[in-house]
């Protein structure tokens, strides 16, 4: 019979010095790894990276420059009237922030998690739970904040930046993926098929539609306003139209920290469920 190892003996055997020796082995560099590790294999497949940054572009050029020819101006932030490629244009920049981070962190990391056994051999080695948790939203957060930069250079090509607090829009959309990144590493952790998967697309598709992404949110009756307005997207879209209009305001701290708590909240529950999947 063979000793055990030092993985496998509980924290309260461990003498002082091998416990700091195991804590140390454990340490969050592993989220490192399993970034660097998506990078090499995209190298491969960089066309994925790059069409990304399309779909916000095709629906800003067809809805928000050709249908805004005949829409004309509407009501923005603080009920001042804007353009209505100026309104749509953020709101496009918080979806795509959105919509990336959801893609990354539910089918690719079903994947790794089911079929890949990806996740399986990184437990094998000192990495833990919570390491592969923020490795996988680092890694959304590095495909969306290049994405993020390209829509932005659109943007103020075309004239749509009103403000130079739109400096901000790039670390919002980041931040906005990492809401979005969590709570989809999430509630990926909980599926068993691809056909859960139409769940991820019956909250997103509404979301986009309905968050104040093409019009006002005074177009709506005071009681779907309320349900709108605890979306996390509109959050983001909220905040990312005030910074690129110039309207700014204390309220803009509520939407920054919504997106916060929520990606904090779906790390930690995502790393917990990991290694209750895979440690068991």
């Amino acid at each position: 019979m063979t000793a055990p190892s030092l993985r496998e003996l509980p924290l309260r055997v461990l003498p002082l010095p091998l416990l700091r020796t195991r804590r140390a082995a454990l340490g969050g560099r592993g989220s490192v790894h399993v970034i660097e590790r998506h990078a090499r294999v995209y190298r491969h497949t960089w066309m994925v990276l790059v069409s990304g940054v399309f779909e916000p572009l095709f629906y800003l050029l067809s809805i928000g420059v050709g249908l805004g020819k005949l829409v004309g101006a509407v009501a923005g932030p603080g009920g001042h009237p804007v353009a209505f490629a100026s309104f749509v244009a953020p709101a496009l920049l918080a979806t795509s922030a959105m919509n990336g981070a959801i893609l990354d962190s539910t089918f690719n990391v079903f994947f790794r998690l089911k079929y890949a056994k990806f996740y399986d051999a990184a437990l094998a080695t000192p990495m833990r739970p919570g390491d592969i948790a923020l490795g996988e939203v680092g890694w959304a957060l590095i495909r969306g904040g290049l994405y993020a930069i390209a829509f932005m250079m659109v943007m103020l090509a075309m004239g749509l930046v009103h403000s130079a607090w739109a400096v901000a829009d790039v670390p919002v959309a980041l931040l906005i993926g990492f809401g979005s990144a969590a709570a989809g590493m999430t509630a990926t952790t909980f599926m068993r098929s691809w056909q859960h998967f139409e769940y991820i697309m019956l909250a997103t598709l509404p979301m986009f539609l309905f968050s104040a992404t093409f019009y006002p949110l005074g177009v709506y009756p005071r009681p779907v306003q309320i349900v709108v307005e605890c979306t996390p997207l509109y959050q983001g879209v909220a905040l990312m139209r005030g910074l690129t209009l110039g309207v700014v305001g204390p309220g803009l701290l509520w939407h920054a920290a919504y997106l916060a708590l929520m990606g904090l909240a779906g790390l930690r529950v995502a790393g917990l469920r990991i290694g209750r999947l895979l440690l068991r």
